[in-house]
């Protein structure tokens, strides 16, 4: 007779809610209102990653989102505004 568990039932580690562990991950739920630009709306959203990551992994997210904003606003320079006033000559006298 063989006494073995198979190990596809074999109980892993105690999963440990993070409730009860205060170093555990957590949300800080600050609230990240739309700003109507697309682009900068996805950087904040992406913030939300940092969320469910150890500190030393706030590093890469907080990163993207810098960079991610930067290039929003570097398209906000690209971007052609109204084309400039034109000078009218002035009348000489005659």
């Amino acid at each position: 007779m063989n006494d073995e568990v198979p190990a596809a039932v074999m109980p892993g580690p105690p999963v440990e809610d993070s409730a009860s562990d205060p170093a555990a991950p957590a949300p800080l739920g600050v609230p990240r209102a739309p700003t109507g630009n697309a682009d900068v709306d996805a950087a904040l959203r992406r913030l939300a990653d940092a969320d469910h990551l150890a500190t030393d992994g706030h590093v890469e997210v907080y990163e993207d989102v810098h960079g991610a904003l930067r290039d929003a606003l570097t398209a906000l320079d690209a971007r052609p505004g109204p084309p400039a006033p034109t000078r009218h000559p002035t009348a000489t006298p005659q």
